[in-house]
């Protein structure tokens, strides 16, 4: 029976590949990546002459199709993306059901990965984790995604762009400005980066160019600890009693206070500032 092979490929590195996914891109009988330049490059490096054919977000029911008939005259396809592994931030899931539900099978060659790869070197708590892939670009559906898993106890992984990063970046420390973070960046490559430190120290290393804005980022958001949070003493307080304790008792501003009560209820900053101010 003819095989769909999903092929774990290197992040940067050319050396980080497996004996198995060598072997595996040499003897099936053609692989699909997203861009046939950068997976030309990977097999030219290793000798691999096996006929390369494009899919991505653009063209993957053309290509789905195209890799069906394929498997339906007994060939094997190997699917590979431009770093790391295939179905991880990008539309190769959607091929892995069609092929499935056609009665072919699928089967992984496991390799590098952006988001592990940053973890294992960020020092961050790596038990619970949880992967967010890249976030929205606009500003109030990205505030609202990060307000949403930054009160939970695992450490969030989100990729982005050199483009936008700095723009992350400030959205976290707007919501936590003393959160613990890890950036890294050329993961693997010659001028890999991996810094862990406060947000608001993160930001200033990207404004001064020490964290130079090149290359594709990681980054990874401390979790709460939820074994160290108080028991929910505001629970017979309405929001604005609960912000006002903050801003008479702990002598917080309104802004910071309105995040701290998000935080405490788990809800969208937004909605408490909202709620505050309608009953000023």
């Amino acid at each position: 029976m003819s095989i769909l092979y999903l092929v774990g490929t290197p992040i940067g590195n050319l050396e980080d590949i497996t004996y198995r996914a060598v072997r595996m891109l040499t003897e099936v009988d053609y692989i699909f990546c997203e861009d046939t330049r950068v997976t030309g490059k990977l097999c030219q490096h290793y000798e691999i002459q096996t006929p390369l054919k494009s899919y991505h977000e653009h063209n993957k029911d053309k290509s789905s199709e195209q890799v069906l008939r394929l498997l339906e005259d007994g060939k094997d396809i190997a699917l590979v993306s431009d770093a790391g592994c295939p179905c991880i931030s990008d539309p190769g899931y959607e091929l892995v059901n069609q092929v499935r539900d056609n009665g072919y099978r699928v089967e992984t060659i496991p390799g590098p990965n952006a988001a592990i790869t940053a973890l294992m070197t960020s020092g961050l708590p790596s038990y619970k984790f949880v992967f967010l892939g890249f976030l929205p670009r606009h500003t109030k559906e990205k505030h609202d995604v990060l307000e949403k898993w930054m009160t939970r106890e695992s450490t969030s992984m989100i990729y982005e762009s050199p483009y936008r990063i700095k723009q992350t970046v400030q959205a976290i420390a707007e919501i936590d400005p003393e959160r613990k973070v890890a950036i890294g960046r050329e993961l693997t490559k010659k001028f890999e980066q991996v810094e862990t430190n406060q947000i608001k120290v993160i930001e200033e290393m990207l404004s001064d160019e020490r964290i130079p804005q090149k290359g594709e980022f990681v980054i990874l958001i401390e979790g709460v600890d939820e074994s160290t949070q108080v028991d929910n003493w505001w629970e017979d307080l309405d929001l604005v009693q609960h912000v006002e304790i903050y801003i008479n008792e702990h002598q917080m501003r309104s802004k910071d206070a309105i995040k701290q009560v998000a935080v405490d209820r788990k809800m969208k900053k937004r909605d408490v500032y909202e709620a505050y101010h309608i009953d000023e």
